[in-house]
């Protein structure tokens, strides 16, 4: 008798299908990104501060080099969108409690209200997507987008705990 088991199960794609995952994911990225970015072109700001303000409300007290690997913009890179975000008061830096060296970044009360006006953009979209593709969808796209990812550390990120429970 097969084994009916999801590792057993082959998956034979198409051409077609491939080049066709991979146009839906740019034009997924353009739209998703694009509410945004017309707020961030308000403040004269693009993705990079995006992605540092994203990541700074996710951690607070996160060091910069935690930031850079993140991101993976350069050091040089980097720094020009922290030194921006820091001089408009969206963001703000003390020295490490250990090593006094380390750069700890939060957010400032105005850069909460911003990152939280695109984020909350950002989530509605993708609550509507999940909405219209249903749960088990739910779960292969993140499993999509987890093969996607290409590192182990980076997906370790998103290990969930073991569910007790039924979700709702």
């Amino acid at each position: 008798m097969p084994d009916p088991s999801p590792a057993a199960t082959l998956l034979f794609l198409r051409e077609e299908d491939l080049r066709q995952g991979v146009e839906l994911l740019y034009f997924a990225t353009r739209d998703f990104a694009a509410e945004c970015d017309a707020i961030l072109a308000e403040h004269d700001l693009g993705r990079p501060h995006h992605l540092a303000l994203h990541f700074i409300a996710r951690q607070p007290h996160i060091t910069v080099s935690v930031l850079g690997d993140l991101t993976a913009l350069s050091k040089q890179s980097l720094g020009r969108v922290l030194d921006l975000l820091i001089e408009r008061g969206l963001i703000s830096q003390r020295p490490g409690l250990n090593d006094r060296r380390q750069r700890l970044l939060t957010l400032t009360p105005a850069g909460t209200t911003l990152e939280k006006s695109l984020s909350d953009r950002q989530r509605a979209r993708m609550a509507r997507a999940y909405r219209d593709a249903g749960a088990a969808a739910v779960d292969g796209f993140r499993k999509v987008l987890l093969g996607l990812v290409a590192t182990p550390q980076d997906r370790r990120r998103f290990d969930r705990p073991a569910e007790t429970g039924p979700r709702r």
